[in-house]
């Protein structure tokens, strides 16, 4: 059986992924490394894409840590394979939304620009590989599904000091992180705050992993 392709943006959702029957790839949150990886899949024969990761939310209702499950909006998903899955995880007691999810090719880091993309989309949440992965599908004739969980508020920026600090591998840039503090000591609390919203969205991610290792595809 040919196995699911998986594009995430950075190692630590991929850990999210460990032991399970999947072929991963990470594209260290940028669109276009996200189409590259998705079509590398492809190459392989994959039998389907998914989109796996965290998401910035959108809108008031979502907190850290809510899981989507889109289907619909402007960025089409396999509704079949989402229900099923969806299924699978509410029969465990792990809610869905299936409300849209936007795409984006520059890091949306500001309250006002959240709002504005919301305004703009109607969207819940945006991230930055869903949009490009499903483009490489459509063209590929595969499935495709978006797996994404709240990594933080819809008031909540993003701080200065880690917009760009993931590497073309998907790994933290420890060191420019601590260089852009020394400088910045003042986003010490909102990058504390975002670490740990971001971990209830890892958290998530790790719960679907063990509740559908094969996240719902048949």
């Amino acid at each position: 059986m040919r196995p699911l392709g998986v594009v995430v943006g950075y190692r630590a959702e991929a850990r999210c992924l460990l032991g399970r029957d999947l072929r991963v790839l990470c594209s260290g949150v940028d669109p276009e490394r996200a189409r590259a990886a998705a079509r590398h899949l492809c190459d392989e024969g994959v039998a389907g894409l998914v989109s796996f990761g965290l998401a910035g939310g959108l809108a008031a209702a979502l907190a850290p840590g809510d899981l989507l499950l889109p289907d619909g909006g402007e960025i089409a998903t396999e509704a079949a394979w989402r229900d099923r899955l969806a299924a699978t995880l509410e029969r465990a007691g792990l809610g869905t939304h299936d409300a849209p999810i936007a795409g984006s090719e520059i890091i949306v880091a500001t309250g006002d620009a959240k709002r504005a993309l919301a305004a703009q989309t109607e969207a819940v949440a945006v991230d930055m590989e869903s949009h490009g992965v499903a483009e490489v599908a459509a063209r590929s004739g595969l499935p495709f599904l978006i797996v994404r969980a709240v990594a933080d508020c819809s008031d909540q920026a993003i701080p200065r000091v880690a917009r760009g600090a993931i590497d073309a591998r998907g790994d933290i840039r420890h060191l420019v992180l601590l260089g852009r503090l020394i400088g910045r000591p003042w986003e010490i609390g909102p990058l504390i705050a975002l670490g740990r919203s971001s971990s209830r969205g890892l958290a998530t991610l790790s719960r679907v992993a063990a509740l559908a290792p094969d996240l719902g595809f048949v």
